[in-house]
């Protein structure tokens, strides 16, 4: 079901900014942004060995970022997020033992195309989960 850790999310009030400083202090490069329409926001990634940094800003201001945002003005940590094999899968999995997956029950797919589903705080001690069908190579 879990196959490893896929990224840990930030929400940032401006990416291009947060794209600089994570240059200019740690070396990273963030790569190109994307607009995740779905999702309302701008993102981009920093690719380590083993995971990746997500950098998102909202591109609308109705979206949940937007709304990380108003209670937490300079940004911060939103989710991390596990791959799975299965999304469908991995959310009934996930539901059967008694966490509450959320959505609508509608199908959402990341900026890449995959099958994601989140699961709610506090059925993971207090963090926002994100499953994310993890990448064919």
């Amino acid at each position: 079901m879990i196959t490893g850790l896929s990224h840990v999310s930030l929400v940032i009030p401006d990416l291009d900014a947060a794209a600089k400083r994570l240059k200019d202090v740690y070396g990273l490069i963030v790569g190109p942004a994307q607009v995740n329409e779905q999702q309302g926001v701008r993102l981009a990634y920093v690719e380590l060995p083993n995971a990746r940094i997500e950098l998102m800003e909202p591109s609308r201001a109705d979206s949940p970022v937007s709304k990380f945002l108003e209670r937490n003005p300079q940004g911060g940590i939103h989710h991390f997020c596990l791959s799975v094999d299965n999304v469908p899968a991995a959310a009934a999995s996930i539901a059967a033992s008694g966490a509450k997956v959320l959505g609508d029950g509608k199908e959402s797919r990341n900026v890449h195309g995959e099958r994601i589903a989140f699961v709610h705080p506090k059925d993971f001690l207090g963090a926002l989960v994100e499953l994310e069908e993890s990448r064919k190579n």
